[in-house]
């Protein structure tokens, strides 16, 4: 430990090697606990405040250690940051022979006999297209590791990659011919002989329960694992445990099936009608939904005839295919693989529509192109922790916001970590000084007729007071688009100079960028910019909160889970969807003060913050901001008198 003192200290390697580096009392608290628990192999929860440098605080003692960790993070950004940027700089600063690597899902790595299949074939639908095929085929020539991260040609959301890389279901293993030479392969051959292996939290899940040859091969070996950014992690487990049928993977199968007919067996001519037959069957099901973006039960499903005749259509022509592949899988190691992928979701197609699991909720999201049919656990908490028997290794969990005011259970009972140890740490910010809560007076109930313009009404004050240099976080698509209308029309009326950017128009790095570089914008967002966004400095300095960010109650997921919990006896609205609002509102409320000189206002519209008993919960969970009512108070905050800015009738 008093290495670990020496080492954050003023005076120690850190602090040398790292420009801006500041002692933190929480950061080397945390260190200590995170070094105890690798040590003894046990669980830990902690809660780190924005600013104490909790990266830093769990990577130091896994180096020092000397053990074999995995690092799972949220999303591949967090992956690519930590390997890239944090890794080293600590690696460097200890001069610590630590060996270090990356490891991503296989959809992030160029496959390249998928990539010369698509070369043959030429199906492509637009000229860039085919552009794009020829910059991944030279970047595969180029490259050691074969991420397409390293691709910058080609947009990351490019159709092209979908034919230049494989998945699970559709990858040859030993019958490649390019087995050797595999990009995944390497990857991991990289990950079994390095020290510290990054990985995403998808990644982490889909190994290890589909007992795949990446982190499920890993775990064994490993002495300790940390999720930061663990307040995921239920989501994410709930994902994994069950099961998913879409029909996007369907058409994949019917297409791959077709290539490898036409390259091995054109002499058989009952396959080709079968995998029209099956394609066709696919898209009838998504045709069977009207809406995009819906969310619903088997049971409001199978309610529609035109959804119960789609079903039956797909599972017979899925069975006519298995069966016809049956017949000449023989004759290819690629039709093979299609009939192993034919006969797991054949079976997965099967368990779906078999109803009475009272431990699992079917139900069914619809997207613009496609549709899953989902099963998901009504708990995983029994299932992840069998996943952390076994072989002794320390398991932490970190995040800035697991815990209800400085009450871990709700996090620990969704994963079944009730013996865990708990320790919580706020941020080092000055917030009584940097930053201000204001929830303003006046405000109708979130779902009265007219909320989204009361919200408006509410914001554009402050919006103009601070010159732009806002986020208008929303709870839903649906008001975020409404709102981001009403603004428009109040900013061109008003000649306002404020860029107005809204979620959607460009992809969430793109629009972090644009806002960034404009320093005077206002972005109007949904749930993708509540968390794992930084912008310090003065380009944000005003985030306002439309409502509190209850889960829809009429999501299938959640209204089974909340049966599911007052059949066992509990009150779902105290241990689940307050908790998970808190967490929510947390991470909004996170994204203003991200810098010891940041400073800035958090307005939050929604008049239960004040009036509810549990919306005190809410804002004692939230970091110590000085609060107002007083929308006067808030605009002298930017310096800016209220009568400057003017509400409207």
């Amino acid at each position: 430990m008093t290495d670990l003192t020496r080492i954050f200290g003023d005076a120690g390697p850190l602090a040398s090697a790292i420009a801006g580096f500041r002692p933190r009392d929480q950061q080397l608290e945390m260190a200590q606990r995170v070094a105890s628990a690798i040590a003894g192999n046990g669980v830990l929860v902690t809660e780190a405040g924005t600013g104490t440098g909790k990266t830093f605080a769990y990577l130091v003692p896994a180096m020092l250690s000397g053990a074999k960790v995995i690092v799972s993070t949220g999303t591949r950004t967090l992956q690519d940051q930590l390997f890239q940027r944090d890794l080293p700089t600590v690696r460097d600063a200890l001069h610590l022979p630590v060996s270090v690597a990356l490891l991503k899902g296989r959809q992030n790595y160029v496959c390249q006999y998928r990539l010369e299949r698509a070369q043959v074939e030429g199906r492509f639908a637009s000229r860039e297209d085919v552009a794009h095929l020829h910059a991944i085929a030279r970047f595969a020539r180029e490259t050691d590791s074969g991420d397409k991260a390293g691709c910058t040609s080609v947009p990351e959301n490019s159709p092209v990659w979908i034919a230049a890389t494989s998945t699970r279901e559709n990858c040859l293993g030993q019958e490649c011919p390019h087995y050797k030479s595999c990009f995944v392969l390497g990857a991991r051959r990289a990950a079994m002989e390095a020290d510290i292996v990054v990985v995403n939290h998808h990644l982490f899940f889909a190994d290890v329960m589909l007992r795949d040859d990446g982190v499920g091969e890993l775990l064994p070996a490993c002495n300790a694992v940390i999720f930061d950014e663990a307040h995921q992690l239920p989501e994410t487990a709930s994902l994994f445990f069950g099961e998913s049928v879409s029909t996007s993977q369907l058409i994949e199968l019917a297409r791959d099936v077709r290539n490898e007919a036409m390259e091995a067996v054109r002499d058989f001519l009952p396959l080709p009608d079968a995998v029209r037959a099956l394609d066709k069957a696919a898209r009838d099901l998504r045709l069977a939904f009207r809406d995009d973006g819906a969310r619903l039960t088997a049971a409001q499903a199978e309610q529609n005839p035109d959804f119960r005749k789609a079903v039956d259509e797909l599972a017979g022509r899925l069975e006519g295919l298995r069966g016809l592949l049956v017949t000449q899988a023989d004759r290819s190691e690629g039709l093979a693989s299609c009939l192993l992928r034919a006969e797991d979701v054949a079976a997965r197609l099967s368990r779906w529509r078999q109803a009475g699991v009272s431990e699992v909720v079917r139900w069914i999201e619809v997207f613009p192109q496609s549709c899953a049919l989902n099963a998901t656990p009504l708990d995983v908490a029994s299932v992840f922790s069998r996943q952390m028997q076994g072989h002794p290794r320390a398991w932490i969990f970190t995040s800035a916001t697991l815990a209800v005011e400085r009450d871990f259970a709700h996090f620990c009972g969704e994963l079944g970590l009730e013996a865990a140890d708990t320790a919580q740490w706020g941020s080092p910010f000055d917030y009584a000084s940097q930053a201000l809560l204001y929830a303003p007076r006046g405000m109708p109930e979130p779902n009265s007729h007219g909320y989204n313009e009361a919200v408006v009404e509410a914001a554009y004050p402050l919006i103009r007071a601070a010159g732009g240099r806002a986020f208008v976080l929303c709870t839903s698509l649906r008001a975020m688009r409404r709102i981001h209308e009403l603004l428009q029309s109040r900013f061109e009326a008003d000649r306002f100079d404020s860029p107005l950017l809204l979620q959607g128009e460009g992809s969430r790095t793109e629009l972090l960028e644009r806002f960034r570089f404009l320093g005077n914008a206002t972005l109007v967002a949904s749930q993708s910019f509540w968390e794992g966004v930084d912008v310090p400095g003065e380009a944000l300095s005003l985030v306002v909160i439309d409502r509190l960010p209850f889960a829809p109650p009429d999501d299938p997921v959640l209204a089974a889970r909340i049966e599911h919990m007052r059949r066992s006896g509990k009150n779902p609205f105290l241990e689940y969807q307050l908790p998970r609002a808190v967490i929510n509102m947390k991470q909004g409320a996170g994204r203003l003060i991200r810098s010891e000189t940041d400073r800035g206002v958090l307005m939050i519209c929604d008049p239960r913050l004040i009036d509810k008993p549990y919306g005190k919960r809410v804002w004692r969970s939230l970091p110590p901001m000085r609060r107002t009512r007083e929308r006067a108070e808030a605009m002298a905050f930017f310096g800016v008198e209220a009568i400057d800015a003017p509400a409207r009738e």
